[in-house]
Order: structure tokens, then C-alpha cells, then sequence
């Protein structure tokens, strides 16, 4: 059963729609700046999926997090808002989304961009992290401040480390707890890092790749596989960005959908 997902709503009323799907870890609020400037072209949502931000979590015992079910999510958020034909942009865990939703109902995504991940299996990513925050003891911790010490000398990552702690908020007279599900989320990653398509299934609309020239998500020898399931598409790479290249290089982000977006009309 579809989850009735929470998003951020950044402007751009009477615009063209963009819908955006974070990855692994994120959340709308991680899209906030993008959003901004996203807005001046487009209606902007961008939505908490299921386990991560103000979204529901998956009900226990059996937490399922595949990709049809996440995409259902995304299908049924749509009917319920009222958005239709939007563009539908997906970063890396989003776009594995977003790419099983554009194949499954073709016609409701008016075009697809996935940004910085590509249609194939990865070694599961994430595990490290996952592992630091199922380590912290949240009833016993103090202040942010202490849980941002512990594991940035877990992970010896400083950036990851507060990427992280985006997740962790107080309530009062609660104590700590994370906005995503640690547990379910790291019981699904086998899953979640495969491909989230099957050999032979394609979308046939209007697709953008974008991808930082500084990550390995998508690489050159990816191309055939993109081609095959995304015969209309485009590889764009940006320049000095990574992984998170919306983060990265927000202006050329945007200007990247704008132009794409000027071939729809």
C-alpha cells in the first residue's frame, strides 16, 4: 500500500512541474537552495520518500523498500496533488525512483533526468555509514555537538558526518531519533543497490543524464546500457562537481534542466 509522502513546495506556481526524488540519506530539505533557483523555471516539489525526512516509515515486520514500491509511492502523490505530466528528476537512490516509475507509467512523466547514477547494479555503497549510525547509543547522547565528534571519528569523513546529522533531531522530553530508517534502510540495501530495471525495459521519452565530471557513477562504459533502456536521451557532465552536483554547481545544475527543458516545448 502506497505511503502518503511529505514534501517541500519551492514556487513556480502556473510553471512546467518538476517533481525531485533524493537519494539514499537526503531528504526535500537537502534541495532547498536548488529548489530556489529551480523555481524560476519550473513549479518545484520535492518529496521525502518513504523511511527518509517527514515520510512515513515502511510498517514492520516485513519493512519493504523496492523499487515498485517507491515508485507507487511517487505514482499515488501525484494523483493525490493533482500534478500531472511533470518532469521528474531523480538523484541517485531518486533516480533508480524515478527511472522505475517514467518505465512502469510512461505516460504520466513528461521527461525523466536522473542525476549522477546510471541503470546497472553498484557494489552496496553506504556501508560504512550505516554502520556508524547504528553505532551511536542515541539515549545516552548529550548534544549534536556530541554525536557530530563521534562520528566524525567513526567515518573520518567531516562532510559525511554532517550529511548524516541532517538526520538526527531532538524531541522534547524524547530524546534523539533519526528522520530515516537506519534499520529498514539497512536491511533493504542489497536490494536498493542493484539496478531498478530489468534487461529489455525501456522508457521512450525525453531523458537527461546529468552527472558530475568529478564522480563514478556514471561512466563511459555506461552508455550502452543507458542507450538501451532510454533510447531519447542525453549525457551532460558538469564540471567541478561531484556526486552531489546540485550542491556542487547549483547554477549549471539548473541552467542544464533549463535548456533540456526548452526541447519539450
Amino acid at each position: 500500500m502506497p505511503l502518503e509522502l511529505a514534501y517541500r513546495y519551492f514556487g513556480g506556481e502556473g510553471k512546467p512541474p518538476l517533481v525531485i526524488l533524493h537519494g539514499l540519506f537526503g531528504s526535500s530539505r537537502n534541495w532547498t537552495s536548488a529548489g530556489k533557483l529551480l523555481a524560476r523555471s519550473f513549479e518545484v516539489f520535492a518529496l521525502d520518500m518513504r523511511g527518509h525526512g517527514d515520510s512515513p516509515f515502511a510498517p514492520p515486520p516485513m519493512r519493504d523498500y523496492s523499487f515498485k514500491t517507491m515508485a507507487s509511492d511517487v505514482r499515488a502523490w501525484l494523483s493525490a496533488r493533482g500534478v500531472n505530466h511533470p518532469i521528474l528528476l531523480g538523484h541517485s537512490l531518486g533516480g533508480k525512483v524515478a527511472m522505475r516509475l517514467a518505465v512502469d507509467q510512461p505516460k504520466l512523466v513528461r521527461a525523466l533526468v536522473a542525476a549522477d547514477i546510471a541503470p546497472r547494479d553498484y557494489p552496496p555503497h553506504h556501508t560504512v555509514a550505516f554502520a556508524a549510525m547504528r553505532s551511536l547509543d542515541l539515549a545516552a547522547l548529550n548534544s549534536r555537538q556530541e554525536a557530530e565528534q563521534k562520528l566524525r571519528a567513526l567515518l573520518n569523513d567531516e562532510n559525511l558526518a554532517r550529511f548524516l546529522l541532517t538526520n538526527l533531531v531532538r524531541e522534547v522530553d524524547a530524546g534523539f531519533r533519526w528522520r530515516v530508517d537506519v534499520a529498514g534502510l539497512y536491511a533493504a540495501l542489497p536490494e536498493l543497490s542493484r539496478s531498478s530495471l530489468a534487461p529489455g525495459e525501456t522508457y521512450p521519452g525525453p531523458t537527461l543524464f546529468l552527472r558530475g565530471d568529478q564522480s563514478d557513477y556514471v561512466r563511459d562504459g555506461d552508455r550502452p546500457l543507458i542507450a538501451a533502456h532510454f533510447p531519447r536521451h542525453q549525457i551532460l557532465a558538469l564540471g567541478r562537481a561531484g556526486h552531489n552536483l546540485h550542491v556542487d554547481q547549483p547554477a549549471a545544475f539548473t541552467a542544464a534542466l533549463e535548456y533540456f527543458a526548452l526541447d519539450l516545448e
